[in-house]
């Protein structure tokens, strides 16, 4: 067997992750979670990075012993470094800002190396420079099987996911437009993101120049996977109130998500409302996309928030009247 097959068989679909009920008082109306944080790297970048490892075998771009080079942080250097590892794969990732160990750590002890740059925006072209394959997660939107798997497993009305790469969101737009099915795709974005005012203005450019304070979704720029005409609705949500509803999923379901499940959350809380008032019936679908203990030093003490100006406070009373036990 050589490389290439050695390397499709490995990047295979794994197995499915779970749907949770998640209590809402809105009778008629059923909200799920999908619980991404089960994927082996603890993220719904799993999918995203097998995806694009995949696509670069099949096109031929990654080939036995070459290195792997990503700009980008946090999960998705995680989830990239361990499918570099499986096979065998010399792994480099360029993140932004000054070294941090918390960041570094978890993706050099999959055998990946980590350079840092500053400003930012420059490590997209300090990636460029590297000797390797450029995976360029924010330029591809390599087709993944979460659609599929989630319209195996039940037939909602909206799904609803933060926008960071934008790959998620296009994947599931055009999958579903594919089949014609009847279900709608929603973004929640967090403060200072591109993609809300982009999307509303039809600026498909558009840039705020700010970073996002919730990680893994918001972008200062509207990244070229995102594609606008695959996106039904994008809800904006205050960072605090992301905050507020990552707490209230560990409330329910103990596990402790980031922000940006928190956000998708209060974006489907928000659809679950509407669904309501209108009388509406129907299945929201929302993703967990992580759950890991570092988040309780960060999202669910009271500390770190008041420390990012966050009033996490001012929306619990919201989060308790749209959720029950």
């Amino acid at each position: 067997m050589n490389w290439n097959t050695r390397a499709l068989d490995v990047l295979m679909a794994g197995e499915p992750t779970a749907l949770i009920d998640f209590p809402v008082a809105a009778p008629g109306i059923r909200l799920l979670l999908k619980d991404e944080s089960a994927q082996p790297t603890g993220s719904l970048r799993h999918r995203h990075a097998r995806a694009l490892f995949r696509q670069a075998v099949l096109d031929g771009a990654i080939a036995e012993g070459m290195t792997v080079v990503e700009a980008t942080g946090g999960n998705a250097a995680v989830s990239q470094a361990w499918f570099a590892r499986r096979l065998g794969l010399p792994y480099i990732v360029v993140m932004p800002g000054e070294r941090s160990q918390a960041r570094a750590r978890p993706v050099e002890e999959l055998g990946g190396e980590c350079r840092f740059v500053t400003p930012p925006l420059a490590i997209y072209n300090a990636a460029r420079q590297i000797d390797g394959h450029f995976l360029d997660q924010f330029g591809r939107a390599a087709p993944h099987d979460l659609a599929e798997e989630l319209f195996g497993q039940v037939r909602p009305d909206w799904v609803v996911t933060g926008a960071s790469t934008g790959a998620t969101s296009a994947t599931l737009g055009q999958w579903i437009r594919a089949r014609d099915e009847r279900c709608r795709v929603a973004v929640a974005d967090p403060e200072n993101s591109a993609y809300f005012p982009g999307w509303t203005l039809d600026v498909p450019d558009y840039s705020t120049g700010m970073p996002s304070r919730i990680e893994g979704i918001g972008r200062p720029r509207i990244e070229p996977a995102f594609r606008p005409h695959l996106v039904d609705l994008i809800i904006p949500v205050p960072d605090a109130a992301g905050v507020a509803a990552a707490r209230r999923i560990r409330e329910v379901t103990g596990l402790p998500v980031g922000a940006s499940s928190g956000t998708a959350l209060w974006a489907a809380l928000e659809l679950v409302e509407r669904m309501r008032a209108k009388g509406e019936t129907g299945t929201v679908v929302s993703l967990i996309g992580d759950a890991a203990d570092r988040h309780l030093a960060t999202y669910h003490d009271d500390g770190w928030a008041a420390g990012k100006g966050l009033d996490v406070g001012q929306h619990t009373d919201t989060l308790r009247q749209r959720t029950s036990l």
